[in-house]
This record gives structure tokens, sequence and C-alpha cells, in this order.
């Protein structure tokens, strides 16, 4: 080809690349949760209603973050604050901390933003196996990069955080602390179910979340039996060495059936969690129940550390 027409075919090729849209590569885990609504509940309670392809249902179903608000929040305001992650348990949602664990009144006055989110009776605060098919309920995406996003990005939380939560959302902030090890400052459980796969030796089958909203269990983390090494991951008792450099706060009792069953995880869990070296402030209460009462006291016994951890 003559000089002159390879230099013409050269300049029409860089014309063409230049006339070509943009398109920016995707960030690894790209949130794509979607804000369809906000109530101003009270003068410190903020309810969000966030859509993502995560949930599960007709349109994204949409489900609702409840925050609390530290004083001098306001949506034009220029500072972030942390973050205190409180997740609930079975058969309760977003206003159940604040209806009957006196979280409002506990956190008054308190620099950072308590961040209720709503899930499912059986959520197991993960991304649930659906016969190998992956897909929503993603509730750890939906959580973590979804409504974390959106929070970091719009609704003034930083990046500094500590995680909370009673019965199935204790073993949701054990598992998210032990999984995603430094986003995390300290964790508590309260009457958690910190060890569903017995791999402590705790009497009984494994436990089965999907059975707390009539879901076949099975599409959770699949059948134990076949599956061990899911269930492992998200066990927190399989997984206490990862939970030995934050401060951790483990409560439970053995005052009714539930709690019996509880407190037959729990101990195991602080015994294996000292033994690695872990520091955890153990309130064991023989005489506590699978109860609000019980979490509100515990709840209140937990704060200074949650709250010390993040510099609050």
């Amino acid at each position: 080809m003559p000089r002159i027409s390879r230099l013409i075919l050269a300049i029409a090729t860089v014309i063409a690349s230049l006339a070509l849209p943009f398109v920016a590569s995707a960030p690894a885990h790209a949130a794509a949760g979607t804000v369809r609504w906000e109530t101003r509940v009270s003068d410190r309670i903020l309810d969000l209603g966030i859509s993502s392809p995560n949930l599960e249902g007709p349109d994204w179903s949409v489900k609702v973050v409840r925050l609390l608000l530290p004083p001098g929040w306001t949506k034009e305001s220029t500072r972030s604050w942390p973050t205190v992650w409180v997740l609930h348990g079975g058969f309760d949602d977003h206003k159940s901390w604040t209806d009957k664990g006196n979280l409002e009144a506990l956190t008054a006055g308190k620099n950072a933003i308590f961040v209720l989110p709503e899930t499912s009776w059986c959520s197991a605060y993960s991304d649930w196996y659906n016969d190998g098919h992956g897909g929503p309920p993603a509730w750890e995406k939906y959580l973590l990069d979804d409504v974390r996003t959106i929070l970091e990005t719009t609704y003034h939380a930083n990046t500094t955080r500590a995680v909370a939560g009673n019965s199935m959302g204790g073993l949701g902030a054990m598992k998210f602390a032990a999984e995603y090890q430094g986003w995390f400052k300290s964790a508590a459980s309260f009457s958690g179910n910190v060890d569903p796969l017995h791999d402590s030796g705790a009497p009984g089958e494994p436990d089965k979340p999907g059975q707390g909203c009539a879901a076949d269990w099975k599409r959770v983390w699949g059948d134990y039996a076949t599956h061990r090494d899911i269930w492992v991951a998200n066990n927190p008792y399989s997984q206490a060495a990862k939970l030995t450099n934050i401060p951790l706060f483990v409560s439970y009792g053995k005052g009714d059936s539930v709690e019996s069953l509880v407190y037959e995880q729990n101990y195991r869990f602080v015994d294996k969690l000292q033994q690695l070296g872990a520091q955890v402030d153990e309130r064991y209460v023989p005489a506590q129940g699978h109860n609000w009462d019980a979490w509100k006291v515990q709840m209140q016994n937990a704060l200074p550390m949650l709250l010390s951890s993040i510099g609050v």
C-alpha cells in the first residue's frame, strides 16, 4: 500500500474511534439499589424505601431501611458520620429495634447513624443458593453493596462501621464481621444464632433458616449434607478465627426453650473465641429469655463498646 494511502487509513481510523461513545467499565461490585421514597417519621427517624434487583419479587420489591439520625444531620450536611448497623431477627423488621427495643432513647445524642434495614424473617443475611442458580434474594449484596453505597454516597454515612443484631440478626452481625474483615470495627450478638450448622457439637440437627418464612430451607445454603462448604462459610462458629481482631459482645441465657438452644451454641462460640485470643465481652444471664426485655438490656450494655470502636 502506498505511504499516502496508509496515512489516510490511519487518520480515518483515529477519527472513527473518536466518534464511538465512551463506555466506562463498571466497578466489580456496582451497587444496583434505588431509593424509591423517603419518609420522615420523627425528628430522628428517616425511613428509606429501597428497591434492587437483589431483592426477590415483582418489579424489584421495595424494602425499608430505617435510619436513626445524629444531632445536626440534614440532607445538606457537609460532614459525615460513622454507622452502627443493627440487624433484626426472625418475625421482625426495620421497625422492631425502635418499636420494641427502645433504641431511639438508648441512642439519643449519639454522633452516629444507626442503620436498621428490613430483610425477611428467614434472610439469614445471605445470598441464597437457590439450587445453585444464585440470584435473588441476595441479602448480602443488597445490604453491603446497595444499601451501604447509597448511605455512603447520599446520606452522609462514612466508612467507619460497627454491627449488632438479635437472634438471626446476631448471626448476621458475626457473619458480616468475619466475612468482611476490616469493614466493621466491632460486633455484638444478642441471643444470636451463631452456629446454625452445629459445628461446635451443639445438640440436635443443623438449624434450617428458610423455615422461618415457610421457604424451602435448602434454597438458603443448600443441603448441609452435600453443601457443607457453603454452610461453613456462613457459620460464625466455623469462622471464629476471623473475629479475633475486633472487640466482640456476646449475650445469651437459657430462660426459656428457645434461649436454651441459643445457650448451647453461644457458650461454645465464646469458648472458641477465647481460645483463639479474641477480645469478647461475654454476658451470660441464666434467666435471660429470647425476648425484647433481654435484648433492650443487652443493647444498652453493648453500646459503649460499639460506639467506642467507631470513635463516638
